[in-house]
């Protein structure tokens, strides 16, 4: 399976509609060159600038829905298109939205662990409350957001669902790089798992982004890294490698708790 990280800048001299049909275009170009396409979280606001949430929300099947199931579409590959601020029934949610080749939305996920401590998103953004997987060509994907990184349940709950590969965008600050690839590397060894991490690039309400996105193998080896500006990432993952692993060293069987 060839995917393809698209590392956005998010800056404020942009608009959102420019921002969207730029990101639409960058999809359709990876035609033929991948199967799989995978965008930061919140690249249409930015992940800390809060005090566009509420006018930058949008319904599940809104404006970013529209376009990304048209570029999948277009481009013929499975899109996990990032996340957007969704509006539904008087909350907002951090919601990724992953569309098939045919342009159909394939599986919705809500962000359970909100980033905050009691502010921005932790306050304004309800939490999702259910696990998702989407079955991909030659292997099962668990999607996951940014801030859950760094919660390892969430992930070894994603393996007894089925998951060989986690995909999680993200808005991950430059000042715990160090972190961000730290923790990627630790959920793919762990859980013996691919880790496709994708952040963004620019800077979000004088925020510095990481960028740095990244592809682990299930072995923590760093197949591919961007580095902090805007850039497209792409690398080949071989599915059988997730069985080679969990069956040459057996770590996962021997689980107690």
């Amino acid at each position: 399976m060839r995917a393809s990280l698209i590392q956005i800048a998010v800056n404020s001299d942009e608009t959102v509609e420019k921002r969207r049909a730029r990101v639409a275009r960058l999809v359709r170009e990876e035609r033929g060159a991948a199967d799989l396409v995978v965008l930061p979280e919140l690249w249409t606001t930015g992940a800390f600038a809060y005090e566009d949430f509420v006018a930058e929300a949008e319904p599940l099947k809104g404006p970013t829905h529209e376009a990304m199931a048209a570029a999948a579409r277009d481009a013929g590959v499975w899109l996990h298109a990032g996340s957007i601020v969704e509006a539904a029934a008087g909350a907002l949610y951090n919601t990724s939205l992953v569309f098939s080749p045919d342009g159909e939305l394939a599986a919705r996920y809500r962000k359970i662990h909100r980033f905050g401590f009691d502010k921005g998103e932790a306050v304004m953004m309800a939490a999702g409350d259910a696990l998702v997987t989407v079955d991909l060509p030659d292997l099962t994907a668990g999607v996951a957001t940014c801030y859950d990184l760094r919660f390892p349940e969430l992930f070894r709950g994603l393996v007894d669902a089925g998951a060989h590969a986690f995909v999680i965008p993200a808005g991950w600050p430059a000042r715990r790089l160090g972190h961000w690839t730290l923790l990627a590397r630790a959920r793919a060894v762990e859980n013996q798992a691919y880790v496709l991490a994708c952040g963004t690039a620019g800077t979000h309400a004088g925020v510095e982004q990481a960028g740095h996105s990244l592809v682990v193998d299930p072995w923590g080896e760093v197949l591919a890294e961007a580095g902090p500006d805007e850039e497209i990432r792409r690398v080949t993952l071989d599915p059988a490698k997730v069985t080679a692993t969990r069956e040459q060293f057996p770590a996962l069987k021997d689980r107690v708790l």
